[in-house]
């Protein structure tokens, strides 16, 4: 009987080959759109999982507190290296306990082979017992236990030595010491949350002046560790977490009459959640976000159901062709639940082919993908046991879906009144095409305005004022060997008439702003602390000068007072949480920073160090005590001759650095890659949107093809009587654009509140603009008044007496 069911199946859909073509090719796209996404999604949920001890490790974080407010002002997934001991000898349940410290980006040099390397960790040798890492040459349990030894990946080791052994090679680091390569492991998997290229033992720093063995232990202010701790299984780590307050107060001293509970808060992420749940201050590597999971799986399930629609509208249009087909069958003997099957049996079939069609279309545009989305997805994730199932079953969810309705539609056709000729295919049914068009519309008309929207907040972001000048800035990686050297650096290149002005500063806009330090200010007969948080910057006196940003009260540091290097410079943002008047008040005010006391002598305007997705922040701005503060050198290019002034710089950093490597960026591109992120989830958000509008231009179609071939006689006897192409035109699209219309009243409200939650994770937004919603109900009119028209305009211009000779 299935055999049976089967055959038929497959002669109605070569009998039927336009509907039959609308059907598989919708479903086809829309499986395939599936594939890629869950693809993925996949990949997604992939992270960091390769570790056979996944769910067991932890990384722990710190949060900073204000003792007095209570207030959050930082959240870092580092902590101080103390802390990593400490835990290990306080909690038993701890099996191993391993650090990185980022050092990107280190300059190494090995023979002439210079770079500003980047995914440079110091590694302690515990690593080899928390992660999977295959090593491929070398002793794991000795290659990071050795001061000054080094571990590389294949590529790096490449990179270096190309085709030489690179064992007991050295490479040197800072022109300061040497590392021998101790072993060549393989590179973390794509879906790792961290990518080391280059490992340093751990003990490295306890050997040289950059930490020490004290500072290591007793320095809880440096909060630049990733530290992960192994533990048991079944592990809860809600109990270790409420322990951490004794287990803080115990370790840390006092500082300020306050306990450092009060201002410090540890906690544990789960490995298996940090490329998705975690959002601090800083990570190891930009992470995903599980919204953008959720986002991406509801696109899959809209496209699919635009699919299924098309499928359900279009077998019960053809309803009419098939009622005879139907009424021989009850009257040979056929029961409703056997035409319930054969309908089934015919929509599982066409979703089986066009499954088969989906799977090669997924191959074909994982590339595409691939380009898009900047990731390195592959099919081989689908191939485990518990996702071929999955997809195994998909095609007959899908069938079932898009074939109940029809088949519980055509088994309830009466035999005596389809043989007799009395059937009509109207009423309820027309009604239910009705509400699944609209359905259709809806979903198409929400994605339209999510893409204008996604794309109205690119452009905010691309076009807002930062504040200050980003054009033809340079910046480069500041080596601490230009120390001594740098104002004669800087003289030769300020020379150039290429060059207008040149900076150093420990950060630079696009990075993340330095921790916050207690704030005093002046309140008429003493300093009183202010209990506000204040981030801060070192930069030197053309700082502010060569960023263009904007002194709006006082004036900016000058090298002519030498007064400056203990003074202040205060943004708008600080001068409103100290409580101050005005920005002139501001000015000559007494303040306490850290250990530092000195006067503001001016007011900057509040300017975009970070990104939009945070609120400008209270910033202070230091001339610093000690070079050692500068990281980043930032140079104005004067004029448009950028490849002149590129020379220029190349030319003096060798002058000057010749064992340091010349690298730089530009300013606008690192704002740019600020938001890298959405730009291709706008991209790949935008390319779903419009197959899904596809799919259901498709089955729009389809529908409104054979609505119109139903009502060819009644077309025909109009023209007779004098209608006009447009009357018809008219007549027929109608009816299709009253469904655009209640589809785009129900789309409005279901759109905003997704856009503006959507919206919330940016501090500087775009306005949803009334515009958009009437934009997108007009773009989905057109699309379904073009998509009428070629069949409408078809059957209009049709000679009557063909239609009607039959009559």
């Amino acid at each position: 009987m299935i055999r049976n069911y089967l055959k038929i199946a497959f002669r109605n859909l070569v009998k039927g080959k336009f509907i039959s073509f609308i059907n598989l090719f919708g479903l086809t796209i829309g499986l395939a759109c599936c594939l890629l996404i869950l693809t993925y999604i996949l990949n997604e949920l992939s992270f960091d999982k390769y570790n056979k001890n996944a769910d067991d490790i932890y990384r722990v974080t710190r949060l900073f507190r204000n003792p007095q407010t209570g207030a959050t002002n930082l959240n870092l997934s580092t902590i101080s290296p103390p802390f990593g001991p400490f835990l290990q000898n306080d909690f038993k349940d701890i099996k191993k306990m391993t650090r990185l410290l980022d050092n990107s980006p280190a300059p190494l040099k090995a023979g002439e082979k210079m770079f500003n390397e980047q995914n440079v960790f110091y590694a302690d040798e515990n690593l080899f017992d928390v992660f999977n890492v295959n090593v491929l040459r070398g002793d794991p349990s000795k290659a990071l236990s050795i001061p000054f030894s080094v571990m590389l990946t294949e590529e790096m080791a490449k990179k270096y030595f190309g085709n030489e052994d690179p064992m007991d090679k050295t490479i040197r680091m800072y022109n300061q010491f040497d590392l021998k390569v101790s072993g060549i492991y393989k590179a973390f998997p794509s879906n790792a949350h961290i990518h080391p290229g280059m490992m340093i033992s751990f003990n490295t720093l306890k050997d040289t002046a950059i930490y020490g063995e004290e500072n290591l232990r007793s320095n809880w202010g440096n909060n630049s560790f990733f530290t992960y701790l192994l533990m048991p299984g079944n592990f809860q780590p809600e109990k270790m977490i409420a322990q951490f307050p004794a287990f803080i107060d115990r370790n840390m001293p006092t500082a300020n009459n306050f306990k450092q509970s009060q201002g410090t808060e540890l906690g544990l992420q789960k490995l298996t959640d940090i490329h998705l749940r975690s959002h601090t201050d800083y990570e190891a590597e930009e992470n995903g976000d599980i919204k953008r999971v959720y986002i991406f799986s509801a696109i899959a399930l809209f496209i699919l159901l635009i699919a299924c629609i098309n499928y359900m509208n279009l077998s019960t249009a053809r309803s009419a062709l098939r009622a005879r087909e139907i009424g021989i069958r009850k009257t040979v003997g056929a029961q409703r639940k056997e035409i319930i099957w054969q309908f089934l049996s015919e929509s599982v079939l066409t979703a089986w082919i066009a499954m088969i069609f989906a799977i090669g279309l997924t191959w074909l545009m994982l590339p595409f993908l691939n380009k898009l989305s900047g990731q390195e997805l592959s099919m081989n994730i689908l191939f485990n046991w518990k996702i071929l199932t999955a997809i195994f079953i998909i095609p007959f969810v899908v069938g079932l879906i898009s074939g109940i309705y029809p088949a519980l539609f055509m088994s309830s056709f009466r035999p005596v009144k389809v043989l007799k000729g009395l059937f009509n295919a109207g009423g309820s049914n027309i009604s239910f095409r009705k509400a699944l068009v609209t359905v259709q519309f809806a979903i198409s008309i929400i994605l339209i305005i999510s893409t204008v929207v996604v794309f109205k907040q690119l452009r905010y972001m691309q076009d807002k004022s930062l504040g200050f000048n980003r054009d033809r800035i340079l910046t480069m990686p500041y080596n601490g060997e230009l120390n001594d050297k740098y104002d004669a650096f800087r003289n030769e290149l300020i020379a150039s008439s290429d060059v207008k002005n040149v900076t150093r500063s420990s950060r630079i806009p696009t990075g993340r702003l330095l921790d916050a330090m207690g704030t005093s200010v002046n309140n008429g007969d003493s300093l009183v602390p202010a209990n506000v948080d204040i981030k801060y910057l070192a930069a030197d006196q053309e700082f502010i000068s060569t960023y263009g940003v904007k002194t709006v009260a006082g004036r900016d540091f000058s090298r002519e007072f030498s007064t400056d290097t203990s003074a202040f410079l205060i943004n708008e943002a600080a001068v409103k949480v100290l409580g101050i008047k005005s920005n002139a008040d501001a000015v000559g005010k007494d303040i306490a920073y850290g250990s530092r006391k000195g006067k503001i002598i001016g007011v900057i305007n509040d300017f975009h160090f970070e990104s939009m997705h945070q609120a400008i922040l209270p910033l202070i701005v230091v001339i610093p005590r000690s070079a050692n503060n500068y990281n980043r050198i930032s140079l104005k290019i004067a004029g448009n001759n950028i490849s002149s002034a590129l020379a220029k710089t190349e030319a003096v950093w060798k002058k000057f650095l010749p064992n340091a490597p010349y690298e730089y960026t530009f300013m606008d591109e690192n704002f740019e890659n600020l938001y890298e992120s959405e730009q291709k989830q706008s991209s790949i958000f935008t390319v779903f949107a419009f197959i899904a509008i596809f799919i259901a231009c498709l089955g729009l179609f389809g529908l409104s093809a054979f609505s119109i071939t139903q009502r060819i006689k009644e077309i025909g006897i109009r023209k007779v009587l004098g209608a006009t192409i447009p009357n018809i035109v008219g007549l027929l699209s109608k009816d299709f654009l009253k469904l655009v219309a209640i589809s785009a009243l129900i789309a409005f409200p279901i759109a905003w509140y997704a856009m503006n939650s959507w919206l919330q994770d940016f501090a500087y937004r775009t306005n949803i603009s009334w515009w958009i919603f009437i934009i997108a109900g007009i773009i989905a009119a057109a699309i379904a008044l073009f998509t009428i028209s070629f069949q409408a305009i078809k059957a209009a211009i049709a000679n009557p007496v063909k239609n009607l000779r039959t009559e």
